[in-house]
């Protein structure tokens, strides 16, 4: 069983392995991120692959001879409209302007995710993305500035979380809601059982 090692900080990740009962360890990532796309499926992709080297070679430095069995997952979330990628808002009025161009439409989620299993003296990388769609219904200015009053956007892509109250306004989705959360768990032990990997034990 190889030991797991997740690349992010994030509690949200976090507990989505946790409820599906894997063990792991975490390691944030660190590092400045570079992207060469504007392609939201490629920018999670590469934020994701980076993220994850970023934790693989700071393991490098601390425990150079015993990487064999460790796996290290990297993950990276974005929300997209219309072509147009929304990150985590600067401020707040940036996440009410993001709010007000969300609400009433449909918008992507897409998470990229890298895993990294080492053979020999090399990471071999394997990454892919998932999208969701989500849907909003119409929601007033008020209703918009009392959640940014919340705080609770200024940490999320989008400016908004599905799983707080934000998910009040939430009309559907197609697709996979742990995407949006940030971590497509069942793609990622479907991904990683096709390796010969059991993340589960």
């Amino acid at each position: 069983m190889k030991k797991i090692v997740l690349a992010s900080a994030s509690p949200r990740r976090r507990e989505l392995l946790s409820q599906v009962g894997i063990t792991f360890e975490v390691k944030p990532a660190s590092g400045e991120e570079r992207i060469t796309s504007t392609e939201p499926s490629k920018v999670v992709e590469e934020l994701s692959c980076q993220k994850a080297m970023f934790t693989a070679h700071a393991l490098e430095k601390e425990q150079a001879d015993d990487l064999a069995d460790i796996l290290i997952i990297g993950a990276d979330t974005i929300v997209s409209y219309e072509g147009k990628i929304l990150g985590k808002p600067s401020d707040p009025k940036a996440a009410v302007e993001m709010l007000s161009m969300l609400q009433g439409n449909t918008h992507q989620v897409y998470t990229g995710v890298t895993v990294l299993v080492r053979e020999e003296k090399n990471w071999k990388i394997h990454t892919f993305h998932e999208c969701t769609d989500v849907i909003f219904y119409p929601v007033t200015k008020e209703e918009i500035a009392e959640y940014v009053n919340s705080k609770d956007p200024m940490d999320k892509a989008g400016s908004y979380g599905i799983q707080g109250t934000w998910g009040a306004y939430v009309k559907g989705i197609r697709g996979d809601y742990n995407n949006v959360v940030g971590l497509p768990v069942a793609r990622l032990i479907y991904e990683t059982k096709k390796l010969g990997i059991n993340l589960r034990g």
